[in-house]
């Protein structure tokens, strides 16, 4: 009995262990984009108000409402409470979602893939954004301690983020520890700044009325709209604690938002507003001014800090969403690198490093300052929340079974305030919210012709393919030359003879004893439980076809998948055993069904796409690749 208790206990210290540990971890690495928001999103909501004039209290008072229950809606009520909940087998995030869509409809939904590109191509917009402004935001600081530092403060932002970048190859794992601890020390920090100014002005607490952010908005016309689009740089990053749900699961993030990062947040930005009631002029770095002069630069260093935390965030969540769009086809194979042995989400994808590290420089240099940046920043954002709240009414009446009228009643107020924000963002069209846009389309463009290039390959390589049932009937007639071991031969279509079989056939005059027709799918859940990873059926005494089953947040492995075999009788020695690979030379064609444009962007996708040898992690030296000639 004794024994039983100590263990019990133990398991309950380890529980309780590691659920402040995922608490403090999500602290570190979800809220690290909408917790650096006050460095910049009070000063530029009240200036927007302002619209040049002297800021008033109605404004002040207008804008901490606005702020005050855009969190508790969209972010608090909307992902915290409601969004939280529609897990796809414990993952979140907007292609997550729309996978979950699909599974709850039953089909293929083009509606919902459009909603997921869109909202995957602005979140990756959002990645290169987030960057910029906050590590700009938090330089800009050294202008208040000595104004001749002005002409360095981009230099030294793009020195800062040149270093972030050239480090993600390394890996995060031993910095990432540190995340939870600093974001801990910025937000106590941010905090403490916000009650020692509330003092200055204890009215500013009325804003928590929400007639303040009512009248704000029907007596400001367009302003109000304007505002209302800077007032949304207080919830970006909303959609990241989504997004990281895999990683934390949904209890420690919603602790950790409701009872620490709010409170935190709303605290600073009451004492801004405070701040700037008692003097107007604070306004100009109203966050910065919350301090003695002697306190600025250890906090632009903290506040670097915070926002290089903020910006490793999004990068990396950067990197598991365009790993998530090739497994689900969106996009062609990019090259992925592991840079740690026992968390598999520490990823890096080079190419897609370089992308962002030419986005972030280009949206640094091109700006220039925060206020520049700020225009372009909610349109990404709030696109994507748009596009959350749409696929999310689909899961909520569909999957989980709710009246179509509820769901609508529960979901669509969020709708209609996220298409607000979008649409208030819209107004800043030409100031800077083009770039997220231009961005979207590029990559909507990419996906769709990807899409359609691989449907029209398809097409055309299915005319010519031989059923698999007609070619073992011929063998069995006419046995070619028998050679001994296993041929594996990787195809999309195991109803079809692989090209490479055809070819292995037609010039080698061979086939060996035994052979293997693979197929690789993806399922619509981020993860395959083991069970279910592979399945094996003998169709003849030489032919077997094999289809092993990845999640779309799981890297394939078809070596270790294949070692499954061995429990179910198949004795596959992977010494003995070659893999053949057919590489498709693409050229383009006058009747291929696309324009001539979207042919050469299809082809180039192609040759850019990571060797499937190297993607499915097999044995380079058990590898036979046969070329063969398309046009498309």
């Amino acid at each position: 009995m004794t024994a039983s208790i100590t263990t019990t206990d133990g398991q309950e210290t380890t529980a309780k262990s590691g659920f402040w540990a995922l608490t403090l971890g999500s602290i570190g690495v979800v809220f690290g984009d909408i917790g650096t928001s006050p460095l910049y999103a009070f000063h530029e909501a009240v200036r927007g108000a302002a619209h040049g004039e002297s800021v008033s209290r109605a404004i002040v008072l207008g804008v901490l409402s606005l702020i005050l229950w855009a969190l508790l809606i969209v972010v608090t009520a909307k992902y915290v409470l409601l969004l939280l909940r529609a897990d796809n087998n414990g993952e979140g995030g907007t292609l997550s979602l729309m996978a979950l869509g699909q599974r709850a409809l039953g089909r293929r939904s083009w509606f919902l893939l459009a909603l997921g590109v869109v909202g995957a191509s602005m979140f990756i917009g959002d990645s290169m954004i987030t960057p910029a402004i906050s590590v700009l935001s938090a330089v800009d600081g050294l202008k208040i301690k000595a104004p001749g530092l002005e002409p360095y403060v981009v230099p030294l932002t793009v020195f800062i983020l040149a270093v972030l970048f050239a480090v993600q190859s390394k890996g995060t794992a031993l910095v990432a520890s540190a995340f939870g601890p600093v974001m801990v020390i910025w937000f106590s920090c941010i905090a403490a700044m916000g009650l020692v100014h509330i003092s200055d002005d204890p009215s500013v607490l009325s804003a928590i009325n929400p007639y303040y952010a009512i009248q704000f908005l029907l007596s400001h016309g367009e302003i109000g709209l304007v505002t209302l689009g800077a007032v949304f740089l207080a919830v970006t990053g909303g959609e990241a604690l989504y997004a990281d749900l895999g990683h934390f699961g949904r209890r420690p993030i919603q602790l950790a938002w409701l009872f620490f990062v709010l409170p935190s947040l709303l605290i600073n930005y009451f004492g801004q507003g405070a701040l700037v009631l008692s003097d107007p002029a604070a306004l100009e770095h109203s966050f910065y001014r919350m301090v003695p002069e002697e306190l600025i630069v250890p906090l632009v260093l903290l506040a670097t800090a915070a926002t290089v935390i903020a910006s490793q965030a999004v990068i990396t969540g950067a990197y598991s969403l365009v790993r998530q769009a090739v497994q689900l086809g969106l996009l062609p194979r990019f090259e992925v690198r592991y840079t740690s042995e026992t968390h598999a989400g520490q990823i890096y994808l080079p190419r897609v490093n370089r992308l962002l590290l030419i986005g972030v420089m280009l949206l640094v240099l091109l700006f220039r300052t925060p206020s520049g940046l700020a225009s372009a920043y909610g349109i990404a954002v709030s696109t994507t929340m748009v596009a959350d709240g749409i696929m999310g009414f689909i899961v909520i009446w569909k999957l989980w079974n709710w009246r179509a009228a509820t769901a609508a009643a529960v979901i669509l107020p969020f709708v209609v305030v996220d298409m607000t924000f979008f649409s208030a963002n819209l107004l800043k069209l030409l100031e800077g919210a083009w770039v997220p846009l231009l961005f979207g389309v590029v990559m909507a463009a990419t996906i769709w012709t990807w899409r359609r290039g691989t449907g029209i390959l398809t097409l055309k390589t299915r005319r010519i393919e031989v059923p698999l049932d007609d070619l073992i009937k011929s063998l069995e007639k006419r046995p070619p030359h028998i050679v001994k071991g296993t041929a594996v031969f990787l195809t999309s279509d195991p109803a079809f003879v692989p090209t490479a079989l055809l070819h292995n056939l037609k010039h080698n005059k061979v086939l060996h004893e035994h052979n293997v027709i693979l197929t690789i799918e993806t399922a619509h859940t981020p993860r395959v439980d083991l069970s279910e990873r592979f399945r094996m059926e003998k169709i003849s005494d030489k032919f077997s076809k094999v289809r092993l089953r990845f999640g779309f947040m799981e890297q394939p492995n078809v070596p270790k998948a294949l070692a499954i075999a061995r429990k179910q009788g198949w004795q596959f020695d992977i010494m003995s055993t070659s893999f053949f690979v057919s590489r498709r030379s693409l050229k383009p064609s006058a009747q291929s069904g696309m324009p001539l444009w979207q042919d050469h962007l299809f082809i180039a996708l192609s040759r850019s796409a990571n060797d499937a040898t190297d993607y499915f992690q097999i044995p380079t030296g058990r590898v036979v690749e046969v070329g063969t000639q398309v046009t498309i």
